[in-house]
């Protein structure tokens, strides 16, 4: 077991893995290169496989009271006429247990989670470098050195804790990219994800912070590369225009939106090598994933904890062996996920959507339960 924890990044991931060291008595430092705890991006989706990390932490009290929703279904809806395709009812599989949250929000539970365990988070502090090793540590910008008997890197798509194991192989743009919006609802939504599909792109909405803000992520498929990274800044106009002409329940909200960041949906792989001297890697360092099933988060949760579990137990080896297998299938199922969306007139769209409508009416519970290998997974039994 080690006494002594540096975790580079205070996301999601960095944060839950910190506390849930913290619980096991571990002394953790995590290095945060921001002047603030604070998260470009907007909502986020946390199946119950995630939501049982968060329980065991000890923040769902807190996570419930800044207005987190508990989602009851999920529904698809044809863009072209913009009748319902198929409603997924997650009290089936998941009552209560499917929430939409802020991202801010979480980052801010998780925070005060760790801190109240004794977690020292340190802002301002850029590492410039991992040093692998019997004594592993980190370097900093200012030149000073942090040593540690683990360092867990968890500083997320271009990660300086991935590059001590080898330089990663490059990115490949998927065609794809993405927008993300909030607007301000003036009147009260069903708990509900829905999602808009259209030739070639889709509409993802589901409201937050107790039904008052909206979120938006929208994805069209196009040639042009976009960059990678949340924090561009977009017309909302190119939104708009990109999705005129597509019906549904909330597309009109599209006009509401006056501020939205744009960026690129690139295909990264998953690292050969999570663990080495010292040096481990969680969440998109590791294993960068598509947000097609919404289970980026959930991923990074589940290692913060799994992780945390081979640290105090001294099999840090176990680590890749026990979340390799699973996250590769997820990140395949989500990539997979997209073209089902964006299908074009024609025969094949007909006959799926006429497939998606049967199941929804006659088997809801089997169209739903496609998802009980991920829903179901609790990395905390």
């Amino acid at each position: 077991m080690s006494d002594k924890a540096i975790v580079i990044g205070a996301g999601i991931g960095g944060l839950a893995c910190a506390a849930a060291l913290a619980q096991r008595g571990i002394a953790v430092t995590v290095l945060e290169q921001a002047d603030a705890i604070r998260e470009v991006g907007a909502g986020l989706q946390i199946s119950p496989n995630g939501l049982n990390v968060l329980s065991a932490l000890g923040c769902t009290p807190a996570l419930h009271q800044t207005g987190a929703v508990k989602a009851e279904a999920v529904v698809l809806e044809d863009g072209l006429d913009g009748r319902t395709v198929a409603r997924l009812d997650l009290a089936r599989t998941a009552p209560g247990q499917y929430l939409c949250v802020h991202r801010a929000d979480l980052v801010s539970v998780l925070a005060s989670t760790a801190r109240d365990l004794g977690v020292v988070v340190e802002l301002g502090c850029r590492v410039r470098r991992v040093l692998p090793g019997a004594a592993p540590g980190v370097e900093l910008d200012d030149g000073t050195r942090r040593n540690a008997d683990i360092v867990i890197c968890a500083d997320g798509l271009h990660s300086v804790g991935r590059n001590a194991f080898g330089e990663a192989p490059p990115a490949h743009f998927t065609g794809q990219a993405a927008w993300r919006a909030t607007v301000p609802l003036r009147g009260p939504v069903p708990p509900e994800v829905h999602v808009v599909m259209g030739p070639g792109r889709h509409l993802v909405s589901y409201p937050l912070r107790g039904g008052r803000l909206l979120n938006l992520v929208a994805v069209e498929e196009r040639t042009e590369w976009t960059e990678e990274g949340w924090a561009h800044g977009d017309d909302p106009m190119h939104l708009r225009r990109a999705f005129a002409g597509l019906m549904g329940t909330r597309m009109h909200l599209l006009h509401n939106v006056s501020a939205v960041n744009i960026w690129g949906l690139f295909r990264h792989p998953v690292a050969a090598s999570w663990y080495s001297d010292g040096v481990a890697l969680l969440g998109d360092a590791a294993h960068p994933t598509l947000p097609f099933l919404a289970q980026g988060a959930n991923l990074a949760l589940e290692d913060a904890w799994v992780l945390a579990q081979c640290v105090a137990e001294g099999d840090l080896v176990a680590y890749q062996g026990l979340r390799e297998a699973r996250v590769r299938r997820v990140i395949a199922a989500a990539e997979s996920n997209a073209w089902k969306y964006h299908m074009r007139p024609g025969l094949a769209r007909s006959a799926a959507h006429t497939a998606l409508r049967i199941a929804s009416r006659a088997a809801p519970g089997l169209l739903v339960g496609q998802f009980d290998w991920i829903y179901r997974k609790d990395v905390t039994a």
